[in-house]
């Protein structure tokens, strides 16, 4: 069965009210993730199922290898041992006191020593050369990776190891070290409800900084899977307070099974802000960018259409602001509304002198992605199973609900949430080894490899993830970011890769929804065995590539 994949466009962020949110008070949010665990509790077990298959052989998490039964083992020791001085934690109570802070002292320690057996010391590491060795074409790029829950250093390694081989690049891991699954959620609540960051956080934060500052860099490619997207959101945080934006641009973003409640992605100036408002299709999927705004193509968009005779204005988005794709129909606004800190406000600018003052605000001419989707950070792409707890309780809750809706936090970034019976929770068996299958003899069915290191990913099977349609407009997903127009007209724009604009997409339903390829939506697949985005001459001077219907 190959499961089915739904795509959410990014939230567009903005000024509105939070009153459930990663800035309110810690033990509202508390409450709130512990209502929420439980009410997920019935995809807990899928943090570990399916078992089989391990595809990527000694590098998927659960192949029955003697190291991997050894961490197996070691965690439900721990799991064991943690739920029961959990539930003993009320008979304590009953106790002196030095003598329930001696039992708990033990406790500590004997966990401690348990969480060593699976940690090696150090923070710092780095995917084996042997599977992705340093290349001069990549020499501009710096792939960084944070795991999740329940990562010792063996698993780690893997981790960064397959990731090496699907992208033909050097991977630097940070540990984020594991203390038992149990002691790892806990951690998980602490970290995104008080903002408490822990050494890895801290040091790679210092590393990242560091990376994006250095000249040789043009690219810092940023991989978060789980706990991860909890410490990589932190991390952005502090980027967003400290990095010039023409810095931030180089960061790109991608998160599987992200545990995080917020992720934060400002717009890089007011007015794109607007614009993004003004057409929240092509903002939602990023093709609302600086380089687009100061087309051609982009004038009409500060535009209102003029109703026709005896007709009302047949199209308008959620917002009440107007939209429509002929430009035949379009009389010029003098007066764009832009956003002010309290009120809507007007300025006296034209659509020639708008698309100027873009121009002059920022270069078009970085050869980054921030400048196609008009934000600070170049790109952000989210990647769930719709079965996978993690994901539940983080990325697909806080994600996916309607923008408009003032009692959620703010999420950025476009999310593939993917429907399969492989829908787990592990790094590389569930979401790796689904989304980016590696190369297999059609005869034996085992890895191909050379001298011991597979091959890369399989590009000549069909890949049922990345071939799989995704719904584009139309409002199927109630997300409300779309604009629908009387008589079932709309219009919308997507970016893709590797697709010429006269290229016919499919259009379904009544309401002008367009299917697309979820490869013609995903940046990193993209990089795949060791290739970059095709679209890197498009931001050299070239409008992105969008594809619309009117």
């Amino acid at each position: 069965m190959a499961g089915t994949t739904r795509f959410y466009g990014s939230q567009i962020g903005g000024r509105s009210a939070v009153n459930y949110g990663y800035t309110d008070m810690p033990w509202k949010l508390m409450a709130w993730d512990l209502y929420y665990f439980f009410h997920f509790i019935w995809a807990l077990p899928y943090i570990l199922c399916p078992m089989t298959p391990a595809d990527s052989e000694e590098l998927s998490e659960l192949s029955p290898t003697p190291a991997n039964v050894w961490c197996i083992a070691v965690h439900f020791v721990l799991i064991a041992m943690q739920l029961m001085g959990v539930l003993a934690l009320p008979l304590l109570a009953l106790l002196p006191v030095w003598t329930a802070a001696a039992i708990v002292g033990i406790f500590l320690l004997v966990n401690k020593a348990l969480s060593m057996v699976l940690n090696r010391r150090g923070v710092e590491y780095h995917s084996d050369p042997k599977y992705a060795p340093a290349l001069q074409e990549h020499a501009h790029e710096q792939w960084i990776y944070i795991n999740g829950v329940a990562t010792g250093s063996h698993w780690m390694q893997g981790n960064l190891n397959r990731l090496a081989v699907t992208f033909k690049r050097p991977i630097l891991g940070i540990h984020n070290k594991t203390s038992g699954i149990i002691f790892d959620v806990i951690e998980c609540l602490i970290q995104r409800n008080w903002g408490y960051a822990t050494k890895d956080v801290r040091v790679c934060y210092q590393i990242i900084k560091e990376k994006m500052y250095d000249p040789q860099y043009s690219k810092v490619i940023f991989i978060l899977h789980s706990q991860g997207g909890i410490e990589g959101g932190l991390i952005i945080d502090w980027l967003l307070q400290e990095l010039p934006q023409d810095l931030l641009s180089k960061l790109e973003v991608y998160t599987f099974g992200n545990a995080a409640n917020h992720f934060n992605n400002p717009h890089r100036h007011n007015r794109s802000l607007t614009l993004a408002n003004r057409n929240r299709v092509a903002a939602s999927i990023d093709s609302i960018g600086l380089a687009a705004i100061n087309s051609p193509a982009a004038v009409p968009r500060l535009r209102k259409p003029i109703p026709q005779k005896n007709q009302p204005n047949r199209c308008a988005s959620s917002d009440s602001l107007s939209s429509t794709s002929s430009s035949s129909d379009f009389e010029p606004l003098a007066q764009p509304p832009l956003f002010t800190t309290n009120t809507i406000t007007t300025s006296p600018l034209t659509t020639t002198t708008t698309a100027a003052a873009f121009q002059t605000l920022t270069a078009t001419t970085s050869p980054h992605p921030s400048h196609l989707s008009g934000r600070a950070i170049g790109h952000i792409e989210h990647y769930a199973h719709t079965t996978d707890f993690v994901a539940l309780w983080g990325v697909l809750h806080f994600a996916t609900s309607p923008p408009a809706t003032p009692a959620i936090p703010r999420f950025i970034g476009r999310v593939f949430a993917r429907a399969t019976p492989r829908g787990g929770h592990q790094m590389v068996q569930h979401y790796l080894d689904g989304m980016f299958p590696l190369r297999k003899d059609p005869e034996t069915g085992k890895l191909m490899k050379k001298q011991g290191v597979p091959w890369g990913v399989d590009e000549e099977e069909v890949n049922e993830f990345m071939e799989s349609e995704v719904v584009v407009g139309g409002g199927g997903d109630g997300t409300g970011r779309d604009w629908v127009c009387e008589g079932g007209e709309k219009w919308d724009e997507v970016e893709v890769h590797g697709v010429s604009p006269a290229v016919e997409r499919k259009v379904g339903g009544g309401m002008g929804e367009m299917r697309i390829k979820v490869k013609e939506l995903s940046r990193l697949w993209q990089y795949r065995n060791g290739r970059s985005p095709e679209n890197q001459e498009l931001f050299l001077g070239r409008s992105p590539v969008l594809i619309g219907r009117s």
